[in-house]
């Protein structure tokens, strides 16, 4: 849909590491980035202070935001189903319990094609592969309360992992591009991990293995008395870590070789690059890092060209810091891809 008015409004993506914000002019025919900012998790006062001096919050002191979250719990899987049994009442929750290992009644949960993203129709079920997304019930409280608390009233909620792999896909197609793409998302503990084409999400799997993983690692190459000390080092940017880079990602490039191989196995395509999400700038080293571990390219994105394409447009001076791959999440909040459907079909 194209906005029926100009109108200020803003998008926030809040990861485990960062927080990115923009803050935008909704025309007719386009979207005007106006500003971009970028802050730590921890800075929650830098985020405040940014929100109260923002222009365009309106009388009542609040950003209205769409907002992209991540919360540690979600649920973002790719699963076959059994057409014969969708329509019986106890059937997918039989698949949360058995196969995601979560309590339904404590899960907001959606089930949508992988191929687009729409609305699974349970009376017609026409595809058989699906994408379940949710996240606990008590986070979706505990961070509406979380972005009152900052001064961001969310008009949407969302999970960011679903613009991201939506953005990607459309790059894909904007690309014309045929080789399946590896995304890697990298939080602490976890590491969520999906391959996607420009016809939909192939394959998704969450691998326990993620930043914090590294840090014993750290200890150990260099000697440090204690994970505490190593830690430091690691999240400080003071220290190049490049060199150890292989012996970082070890335990996590097993997991994704042996995804990478069932995969390849299983439809008879390579992948044809790699993107790491959900990385700080002092961390762009860790995907490059990846990609030189696995053999494969790392996705750079040929950023203004692809917004150009979805009608948004960055004001005069605005420029995402680099990597500007980090800032493909937020971008895919803000686009409105049945602008670009619309377009093709003109």
């Amino acid at each position: 849909m194209f906005f029926a008015s100009k109108s200020k409004s803003f998008c926030v993506e809040i990861g485990e590491q960062t927080t990115l914000a923009a803050r935008l002019n909704q025309t007719d025919e386009s979207i005007l980035v106006e500003e971009l900012k970028e802050f730590s998790a921890k800075d929650n006062a830098g985020l405040v202070e940014w929100i109260k001096a923002a222009e365009g919050k309106g009388a009542t002191g609040f950003i209205h935001a769409t907002c992209g979250i991540y919360p540690a719990k979600r649920v973002v899987r790719r699963q076959t189903l059994d057409l014969k049994r969708v329509k019986e009442p106890t059937y997918f929750n039989e698949i949360y319990t058995q196969q995601f290992r979560i309590e339904p009644d404590k899960f907001a949960m959606k089930v949508l094609n992988h191929t687009d993203g729409s609305d699974f129709d349970v009376i017609k079920a026409s595809q058989k592969e699906v994408i379940f997304c949710g996240l606990p019930l008590d986070e979706i409280d505990e961070t509406q309360d979380r972005l009152l608390s900052y001064g961001i009233y969310p008009e949407r909620l969302e999970l960011g992992t679903l613009a991201t792999l939506g953005g990607m896909m459309d790059y894909l197609k904007f690309k014309q591009s045929k080789s399946p793409l590896l995304i890697l998302e990298m939080g602490d503990e976890t590491t969520q991990s999906y391959i996607v084409s420009s016809d939909g999400v192939d394959i998704s799997r969450a691998v326990a293995s993620g930043v914090a993983s590294m840090i014993p690692v750290v200890q150990k190459e260099l000697g440090l008395k204690d994970q505490e000390s190593a830690m430091k080092l690691f999240y400080s940017n003071t220290f190049d870590f490049t060199s150890m880079g292989g012996a970082l990602v070890k335990k996590l490039l097993k997991e994704l070789q042996s995804l990478i191989g069932f995969y390849e196995v299983q439809t008879g395509q390579s992948i044809g690059q790699v993107f790491c999400t959900q990385l700080p700038a002092n961390f762009s080293w860790l995907g490059a890092t990846m990609a030189g571990a696995l053999g494969v390219p790392q996705l750079k994105i040929d950023m203004l060209p692809w917004l150009e394409s979805l009608h948004i447009k960055l004001a005069e001076g605005v420029t995402p810091n680099l990597p500007d791959e980090r800032w493909v999440g937020l971008f895919s909040l803000i686009a409105s891809y049945e602008n670009a459907v619309s377009d093709e079909k003109k």
